[in-house]
């Protein structure tokens, strides 16, 4: 019934300085349900470890949302009732498995003398281990009739329901200094993530992407575009899956210059089923993009 797909891409901008890709994604399908997640570990220099604290978020949100499921009918019975403190644990379970990765890595790999070379030894003490690993997560989950989602620090969630229609759950969150936002590392990061439910709603897509990826489009409406355009071709995803790939690749090195990752999980039934909709929705979009420019150009004149 689900299906998916994610990929992360290095910006143009690390490929320059030769640093490696920070962030991360991943899909799930499991029985009756789908996971999308994406982080992006921060580019700032005491979180010289933040490629892997990306990568753990993910493994961490993942374990973490299969572990509610364990038993799918006790779980989708008091979600509509205690959503609010489900989707809480859910988020102290996901610090918790990420901290617990995160202590395991550095017990194994000590931090090296090259690490601390870029530090004064009273900078390098100042520093949390935890902070070694800083990252953002988003995380995103599909049921029959239900979703939801998780997020702390900047990045993005689209859902398209059965209405066609592309929309971002949660407001998009702005981009902050690596040393104030909102990051798994935070000492009390299980209290700031943003959070949505949405019940009793058929999906037809739902996305979770970096910062990266928004931040690339000169405006929201684009950016929304950009998914419903995507959506209507997820039919063909096999052959589809290198153009997606090609383009954030363009995105990077045209746009932001930064690291994207995008991740999807989509019902295929309720897509094959919309998909007219969703073609015809790709061209009022086109239509509505077009009259925004010519209105845009008459203001100016």
């Amino acid at each position: 019934m689900f299906n998916g797909f994610s990929h992360s891409v290095m910006g143009a901008s690390h490929e320059k300085t030769n640093l490696v890709c920070q962030d991360s994604s991943a899909f799930k399908v499991g029985d009756h349900y789908a996971i999308a997640v994406v982080a992006d570990g921060h580019g700032s220099k005491k979180h010289f470890r933040s490629h892997m604290g990306s990568k753990f978020a993910v493994e961490a949100a993942i374990e973490a949302i299969d572990r509610f499921y364990e038993d799918r009918e006790a779980f989708e019975k008091n979600l509509p009732v205690n959503h609010k403190l489900i989707i809480k644990n859910i988020e102290k379970q996901i610090i918790s498995n990420w901290n617990m990765k995160i202590d395991k890595h550095l017990a194994e790999n000590p931090v090296t003398d090259e690490e601390k070379s870029k530090f004064t030894p009273e900078e390098f003490e100042a520093i949390l281990p935890e902070s070694y690993y800083g990252s953002t997560l988003v995380a995103a989950v599909a049921g029959d009739d239900y979703t939801f989602g998780v997020q702390i620090g900047d990045g993005s969630l689209v859902a398209i329901f059965d209405d066609c229609k592309a929309v971002m759950p949660m407001e998009y969150n702005e981009s902050a200094p690596a040393n104030v936002t909102a990051s798994v590392c935070n000492s009390n990061a299980a209290g700031m993530f943003s959070s949505f439910y949405a019940p009793k709603k058929k999906l037809i897509a739902l996305y979770g992407s970096t910062d990266g990826l928004y931040t690339s489009f000169g405006s929201e409406y684009d950016f929304l575009d950009y998914h419903t355009i995507i959506t209507s071709q997820l039919a063909n995803l096999d052959t589809f899956k290198e153009v997606i790939k090609n383009n954030l690749a363009k995105r990077s090195r045209f746009g932001t210059e930064d690291d994207i990752s995008l991740s999807c999980i989509y019902n295929e039934e309720l897509l094959n089923e919309k998909l007219d909709v969703l073609k015809k929705k790709v061209e009022e979009n086109k239509q509505a993009a077009a009259d925004r420019k010519a209105a845009l150009l008459n203001k100016k004149v």
